[in-house]
């Protein structure tokens, strides 16, 4: 391999999902993986098999369908991990088993309660397990900048002479500063002669602001894999920014000698795609995919862009995709011109789910005088949506008035196929809708987030509502588009609704996502 070249680690369908309040299904899983693969990414770490059938079938579905990158599962240090991990990947063109235990002492003794001989025995133990079933091994020391660097170096080498081909050095808790990041890395290559002959990993975490910064940190120390999630999205303040460390790499690639095999015009319809997905927005300031990323509002600003572009802008907008929203149809396109835009987006749509699609496009057409590639991905986005087996919004009548309270009447479409309606009244028309819907299926979940953003600009732009509910203790995430706010709005509220219902009875099965992951 090149030894300039860095390989993209996409931990968004693993560590990026495990955010409070997102719950992807297989279908929207797989949408993802097929974008990440068109983006360029080396590696696509799809899920956590051992945590529920629905995580391994999702992983079992990549691996069977994502060609290119490499396909990755992640596995605690226990037999019954390992096994699901192999068997879930086992289809892959490109198969990997990540294996992480934790050797922080804190970790150790509160965690695992555990002693430092326990893990070493259980790390050589699970990555000889690993190996024999799949030639390509990870292995993570779960806490590592904060464990001791001999114990770590330690269990590192025993993980390699037991067969790791890559050694990844997670900053789990986002601690560690740059410097700090460089010099634990070179000592730990000091320490650990194995490691020049597998790739060293680095993963880190932004509780303090520093995921990328730390990345870059350890890609400059001699790591050559770096993971990362689109949006940063994550456990916490979430994971190094995917779009971030693509763009700092290209964008100085000649100060630091490294590069990608990113399609960096693939950035900006990644971000759009998983973060309707997921329901978590963009910041507008975001770097590299924000909408205000490339924008001036100073005076002076504007007129040296206009002068010249490079004055204020260090990247073309272009670069990273963000001017794809072009025209793609009209209200008289037919099926197949549907179909063709929705290829060259990326979007494989046929049969049944094409058919779903041309109606909802019908719908929208038929209000909005031109319909965008950004309105596309939207109601692609949201018709991914209906895979998700639970309750589906049929229609709604509000009744608004500045006079007394607004009231809404909704029917609502059950998982088993039958119908229920309810009534309620609420301080807006967009709140009786929500108190209606619990009243049709007699759940009173707590709302969370609510939010509502335009897809595209002008009078008859699509509108985008993003709903967080909590139900017994598990959030749930929804999305609606229309242009219609009040329909998108309970769209997403029953998608949001259905997601925290199947979280909650996975979790009264024992079937929760561990929260302890690298």
């Amino acid at each position: 391999m090149d030894p300039n070249r860095v390989l993209l680690f996409d931990t968004t369908l693993r560590d990026g999902e495990q955010s409070p309040g997102i719950s992807l299904n297989t279908q929207e899983k797989l949408e993802i993986a097929h974008q990440l693969a068109r983006l360029g990414v080396d590696v696509i770490e799809a899920g956590f098999p051992i945590t529920s059938p629905g995580d391994f079938e999702a992983v079992q579905a990549i691996s069977r369908e994502i060609e290119g990158p490499i396909v990755a599962a992640l596995a605690r240090c226990f037999v019954a991990d390992i096994e699901a991990a192999a068997d879930a990947v086992r289809d892959a063109e490109r198969p990997r088993i990540h294996v992480f235990i934790s050797t922080s002492d804190i970790h150790i003794e509160h965690q695992l309660q555990s002693t430092r001989e326990d893990v070493k025995g259980q790390a050589r133990a699970a990555v000889a397990q690993a190996r024999e079933r799949c030639e390509d091994v990870e292995f993570s020391p779960m806490d590592a900048t904060r464990a001791d660097i001999e114990f770590t170096a330690e269990v590192c080498q025993m993980a390699i002479d037991e067969g790791a081909t890559t050694i990844n050095i997670p900053d789990t808790v986002g601690y560690t500063m740059p410097h700090e990041h460089t010099a634990y890395l070179e000592r730990l290559y000091a320490l650990t002669p194995g490691l020049k002959d597998v790739v060293l990993s680095v993963h880190c975490h932004d509780d303090l602001g520093l995921a990328v910064a730390n990345s870059l940190a350890g890609l400059l120390a001699g790591a050559r894999q770096v993971e990362a999630a689109v949006n940063g999205i994550g456990e916490r303040a979430g994971n190094a920014s995917l779009e971030e460390l693509i763009m700092l790499l290209h964008t100085r690639a000649a100060d630091i000698g490294l590069q990608t095999g990113a399609v960096t015009t693939e950035i900006a319809r990644t971000s759009r795609l998983v973060s309707r997905l997921t329901g978590y927005p963009i910041q507008p300031n975001k770097a590299i995919v924000g909408r205000n990323a490339f924008a001036h509002e100073s005076g002076i600003h504007q007129d040296g862009v206009l002068k010249e572009r490079t004055t204020y802008e260090i990247m073309d907008a272009t670069t990273v995709g963000l001017e794809s929203n072009e025209l793609v149809l009209g209200k008289h396109s037919g099926r197949h011109a549907l179909k063709q835009a929705l290829e060259d987006l990326g979007f494989e749509v046929s049969g049944q789910a094409l058919n779903t699609a041309f109606k909802r496009f019908k719908e929208i057409a038929d209000k909005k005088k031109q319909v965008t590639a950004m309105d596309l991905e939207a109601l692609v986005a949201e018709e991914l949506r209906e895979e998700v087996t639970g309750y589906t919004l049929e229609w709604f009548d509000v009744e608004a008035s500045s006079r007394r309270p607004p009231h809404a009447t909704v029917a609502v479409a059950t998982p088993d196929g039958g119908e229920v309606t309810g009534s309620f009244t609420g301080d807006g028309p967009v709140d009786a809708i929500f108190r209606a819907i619990n009243a049709a299926v007699g759940h009173e979940p707590k709302l969370r987030e609510f939010r509502v953003e335009a897809v595209t600009g002008g009078e008859d732009a699509l509108g985008e509502t993003s709903v967080v509910v909590e139900l017994d203790g598990q959030t749930g995430s929804g999305q609606g588009v229309s242009t219609d706010i009040l329909e998108a709005a309970g769209r997403a509220y029953v998608r949001a609704l259905s997601n925290a219902i199947r979280r909650a009875e996975l979790a009264a099965r024992g079937e929760a996502v561990p929260s302890a992951t690298p």
